[in-house]
């Protein structure tokens, strides 16, 4: 693509705000988009023409909540057909395995899966921290400048294990003081919050089971000191419940708020077991959760309340979460179930538009992205473009409602900051059979 002007021509179908007449495309410039051009029209002076008359175009999908390590260990047979905490004890000795080259692979793994799905932003939420992976932030931040593609590096951390009541084994958590330092460390040379960031840092204890209160406020104003985002884990399942309970004698909801969390600067991963009065609160603090239907159906764990968080204010994103819960990184795949779970837990008033929302306006809420998430003027370049060729798609009527419910899962073009990622269903300067080789070949040593 040259530096002029880029007319995306006269989409099969295109998703933009209720009244937006952009039948005839997109006018890109400088990585924005700078008009939208109506049915039957033309953009004036000088541009270069891209004909998307046989694309379902869409804004970038942004994935909210992630785990781009665990694709090393996608349907691990220690670890299938179980709900989450034994789950989690049947992999963390396996992850202890972790290496920076592993680690490298897995993150490149995700992300091309995740482009190839229609992302143009991904948060991945990464606190495992063995021996020799210090500069996990580093190889994450350099491996998504390669392929071109938006992310949040999430500096996470667990510091409690199982010699102090927590959940994860001795040898994968760090202590404070380091933890601390790396954050301020990873903040001074990643965080961006200009518009148009490529990279922002977002700080992420792991959850209540691994990590001690005293770091979680301390997690908490050093984020507010910053200006960071906050995540972590929360209300996933009953058994977390239990352990707040038990160990700290509140619910989870409580616990956050104690430790100086539920502020509008925090989202959350899950958020299945928050009752009506908790709901309230998260929306009056203007807290997000990230929607991960996929793994929470794999894990058993439960129904997220879409509607009634969304009614009470609460941002609603969505995530794919890890692979291996979810056994996948395309949030194409999540959209659709997102639909199906949420028709399930309500009716069939949930819509292919709601999936839609929340995978792209809800999840840059989330993540306090004001300059992504839809295809408005003023907006980022961040497109997903779709075809119907496929069988799947055969007597569709409806091009939006077919991506979902047809089962749409491979983008065959896809755009971040004005600039192609993925061309024709492949991604840009990624060898995938090379790439498939040696993520599988670094998977072995998880066996």
């Amino acid at each position: 693509m040259s530096d002029r002007l880029l007319w995306i021509k006269n989409p099969l179908a295109i998703l933009v705000p209720e009244g937006v007449d952009a039948r005839g495309g997109l006018l890109i410039a400088d990585g924005k988009i700078i008009a939208h051009i109506a049915s039957g029209q033309s953009p004036q002076g000088e541009y270069d023409v891209f004909d998307a008359s046989r694309h379902v175009v869409i804004p970038g999908l942004i994935n909210t909540h992630h785990h781009f390590y665990q694709t090393l260990t996608r349907a691990h047979p220690d670890a299938i057909n179980k709900e989450l905490f034994p789950w989690l004890q049947a992999l963390y000795p396996l992850w202890t395995r972790l290496t920076p080259n592993a680690l490298e692979l897995a993150t490149q793994a995700a992300l091309v899966e995740l482009m190839m799905s229609g992302v143009t932003c991904a948060s991945d939420h990464h606190y495992v921290y063995p021996d020799g992976l210090d500069d996990a932030m580093d190889i994450q931040a350099e491996v998504a400048r390669k392929l071109g593609v938006r992310m949040v590096l999430n500096r996470g951390s667990m510091n409690m294990s199982v010699k102090d009541g927590g959940l994860p084994p001795d040898n994968i958590v760090q202590d404070a003081d380091t933890i601390l330092a790396d954050c301020e460390r990873v903040i001074s040379k990643y965080h961006c919050s200009d518009e148009g960031a490529m990279l922002q840092v977002a700080l992420a204890p792991c959850s209540p089971f691994s990590v001690t209160k005293q770091l979680m406020k301390d997690t908490a104003v050093l984020a507010k000191k910053c200006g960071c985002a906050l995540h972590t884990h929360l209300a996933e399942t009953e058994d977390e419940n239990s352990f707040c309970l038990e160990t700290m004698g509140c619910r989870p909801l409580d616990y956050l708020e104690e430790t100086g969390w539920l502020t509008d600067k925090t989202w959350l991963a899950h958020g299945i077991y928050f009752n009506d009065d908790e709901i309230k609160r998260l929306g009056r603090a203007g807290t997000g959760v990230s929607h991960c239907p996929t793994s929470n159906m794999v894990l058993a764990s439960g129904h997220c309340r879409t509607r009634e968080l969304e009614a009470a204010g609460v941002k609603v994103g969505l995530g794919v979460d890890g692979s291996a819960s979810s056994d996948s990184s395309n949030l194409m795949e999540g959209v659709r179930h997102a639909l199906m779970i949420n028709r399930l837990t309500y009716d069939a008033t949930i819509s292919h538009m709601d999936a839609f929302r929340w995978a792209t306006q809800g999840s840059a809420q989330c993540l306090g992205r004001h300059d992504l998430g839809a295809l408005d003027v003023g907006k980022q370049a961040d497109i997903a473009m779709f075809t119907l060729d496929d069988l799947r798609f055969s007597g569709a009527h409806d091009p939006l409602a077919a991506l979902v419910l047809c089962g749409a899962h491979t983008a065959d073009r896809v755009m971040v900051a004005g600039k192609w990622t993925v061309e024709d269903a492949n991604p840009v300067g990624v060898d995938l059979a090379k790439l498939r080789a040696d993520h599988g070949q670094a998977s072995k040593a998880f066996q």
